[in-house]
């Protein structure tokens, strides 16, 4: 039908077509040329071999690291190492997945991207609380912690039981003075919205050349490693204590931070301790091992001896 339809044309095919539409048998028509010259039957399936893929995996890499780079900068690098692709077969490996060109993916850097590309550069700080009891009663101590991301280094920068708007810039200045200062070095700082981080606080930040980068609403995972930092004082230290004024607070935040700076093993840091003390001899064999308490007994670590 399709074949006598052709030769008859549209109009002939109104008056005899009964069963089909004129536009139908044509379209039949149409399809039986296409198979005519269809070889896709002839061609042999397309086979990826593994070279392929770690190629693919490594434009994916180049691109997830460097949000800068485009197509071409990509093929650049490629060929650097041995691999020849054009610049399309780049477009289609990041569109597979999911990926956008260059200017919008700069545009678009997650929080977990901008974390991992400044840990050195990059400190947060969080306030925690802790119950003491005072002449006065049960008082309730606000303090306020820093932390380097990159290292994991700790710093107790105060403690009151009525933060205040003196009382934050003070801090701001301490932890900014220059060379000596805990931030010094840093160019960013996270920290929540909480309303004792004021402008105030935040400007004297930024005249050092520190910027203030401040969290979205109920986040707390993306400043995960101040976090976890407070969950431990307060599960491993102060769960376990009762305080009585504000110095008996001091000291065991003191020799808390101590601990897990020289003595703890850190599990997000490869299992080392951050900072070891060389006397402690961390690794030799050689000599007896000797037991170290603090705060009677809460905070435990054991060393080898010196040997005579």
């Amino acid at each position: 039908m399709a074949e006598i339809g052709q030769r008859l044309g549209s109009k002939a095919l109104k008056e005899v077509a009964q069963s089909v539409r004129p536009e139908t048998i044509l379209a039949w028509h149409r399809r039986l040329v296409g198979k005519k010259f269809n070889g896709s039957k002839n061609r042999s399936p397309a086979v990826r071999s593994n070279t392929d893929n770690s190629i693919e995996e490594l434009i994916h890499k180049m691109a997830r690291e460097n949000r800068s780079w485009g197509y071409r900068r990509i093929v650049g690098a490629l060929s650097n190492l041995g691999y020849e692709v054009s610049h399309q077969t780049v477009g289609n490996v990041l569109e597979r997945h999911g990926l956008l060109p260059a200017p919008d993916r700069e545009r678009k850097t997650s929080w977990r991207e901008f974390i991992r590309s400044h840990p050195e550069v990059l400190a947060a700080v969080d306030f925690f609380t802790a119950e003491v009891w005072t002449s006065a009663g049960l008082i309730t101590y606000y303090v306020l912690v820093f932390m380097r991301v990159g290292s994991r280094q700790v710093c107790i920068a105060g403690m009151t039981h009525s933060p205040d708007l003196a009382g934050m810039k003070q801090m701001a200045r301490k932890m900014t003075t220059a060379d000596t200062g805990f931030l010094c070095g840093c160019r960013y700082l996270l920290h929540d919205r909480d309303t004792k981080f004021c402008a105030a606080f935040d400007g004297i930040l930024q005249a050092v050349g520190i910027k203030a980068v401040t969290l979205p609403p109920r986040s707390p995972i993306l400043n995960a490693h101040c976090e976890r930092w407070i969950r431990s004082v307060k599960d491993k230290l102060l769960s376990k204590m009762i305080l009585f004024g504000e110095s008996s607070l001091r000291h065991c935040l003191e020799n808390y931070v101590n601990h897990l700076h020289a003595e703890r093993n850190h599990p997000g840091k490869g299992n080392v301790i951050l900072f070891p003390a060389p006397e402690d001899r961390i690794g030799e064999m050689s000599g007896d091992i000797q037991t170290r308490e603090q705060l009677g007994g809460l905070l435990e670590f054991h060393y080898r001896e010196e040997a005579a």
